[in-house]
């Protein structure tokens, strides 16, 4: 069997390495599983201390996508399989070692390359939100969908939604909006756009590059190669929804009350064809996810992405807890086109008991929390 990530080191002139890392799952669009996470850290960190490497560059397998979110059809059998727990050992183990990896991209001392083209989901936002150089394409569509199955945008999306210009943050969190690569600058998530054609020259530019011993200098190099591919590319950026509708956005939220910014965006129906389909996705989505995402939105203002990532990894480990998530992954991925029954159905019905539940922290294996030393 293939490796499920595949590692390569390219030689340069100068004597010095670019790591290149490839998910190589296509045929579930490269969706991120323990064991790619796994391998994926244990690599960067060896990159990280290895004074040889360069530049690190992270791409997927296949034309589809870069990776479609996390590995959610394993994560519902284990909670099946081993009990609704808020300290599920699997479920536990796959989100813990999740965010520590995007924690680690967050701070990676070295350039890296994030190509960021096809479906980009959940937990490959995850992975793209932290790089330095974040590339996105004309097949480039980003989305946290995760109201749809019951979650909420985790892997650091309470900190990067939040850096999103205006509200178009918490829309995109609390919709799934599917953004294209001009939204993805526009929200400040990618850097560069540029053509789908244009990996392979990337590469070769990267390969011959003439690298430094200082990381600043490199992340320097890497901005320039970056930088004269993107002038053959500016042409064809497509035009952005987010651009587009950003004061009918933030007039959404003009009350800062979810249930009255709810009724706002169902309202927008027949407007144009991507509100209509943000507002059908927040319609059939989980109640109990709106709430959560609203009340992230809220907790996170004054946050470091270290506390932010430890306050997500409690609201994921009491989804896994409560009903909605393997309801909502029951539904659309084990049983698929069928109705999800949300426990409550009603936003209105969501108490303040309910919401708290949600952000009580478990009683930890170890009794520290599993993030207790990121710093």
């Amino acid at each position: 069997m293939e490796p499920v990530v595949e590692f390569q080191e390219l030689r340069a002139p100068s004597g010095h390495a670019v790591g290149f890392a490839r998910l190589n799952a296509p045929k579930s669009l490269n969706a991120l599983s323990l064991e790619m996470v796994r391998l994926l850290y244990s690599r960067l960190c060896e990159w990280d201390s290895d004074a040889s490497i360069a530049c690190v560059v992270l791409y997927g397998a296949g034309e589809k996508s870069f990776c479609a979110g996390g590995d959610v059809r394993s994560l519902y059998r284990a909670i099946t399989e081993h009990g609704a727990t808020a300290t599920n050992p699997a479920a536990l183990a796959f989100f813990s070692e999740e965010y520590r990896l995007d924690y680690r991209i967050h701070l990676y001392r070295k350039p890296v390359v994030v190509w960021a083209n096809g479906i980009v989901m959940g937990g490959g936002l995850g992975l793209l939100a932290g790089a330095s150089h974040r590339v996105v394409t004309e097949s480039s569509r980003l989305a946290m969908p995760e109201i749809t199955i019951g979650l909420f945008p985790d892997v650091g999306g309470s900190w990067f939604l939040r850096r999103m210009p205006g509200y178009t943050g918490l829309f995109a969190a609390l919709t799934g909006a599917s953004l294209n690569a001009h939204d993805a600058k526009v929200a400040s998530v990618a850097d560069y756009f540029l053509a789908d054609a244009q990996f392979e020259e990337l590469r070769r530019r990267l390969h011959s590059a003439c690298w430094q011993s200082s990381a600043d200098e490199n992340c320097g190099i890497v901005t320039d190669i970056l930088a004269v591919l993107t002038r053959d590319s500016t042409a064809a950026l497509p035009p952005s929804n987010l651009q587009r509708h950003a004061v009918t956005i933030d007039a959404f939220f003009a009350q800062r009350d979810l249930e009255d910014a709810v009724e706002r965006i169902w309202g927008a129906r027949g407007q144009d064809q991507w509100l209509e389909r943000a507002a059908s996705a927040l319609a059939g989505g989980s109640p109990t996810s709106a709430s959560l995402i609203w009340e992230l939105h809220r907790r996170a203002l004054t946050l470091s992405l270290a506390d932010i990532l430890r306050m997500e990894l409690v609201v994921a480990m009491q989804c896994c807890a409560h009903p909605d998530f393997r309801e909502g992954v029951r539904a659309l991925l084990i049983e698929k086109g069928t109705k999800p029954r949300w426990t409550p159905d009603r936003l209105q019905s969501i108490s303040a008991q309910w919401l708290a539940e949600h952000f009580r922290e478990p009683a930890w294996p170890g009794g520290q929390h599993p993030l207790h030393n990121l710093s």
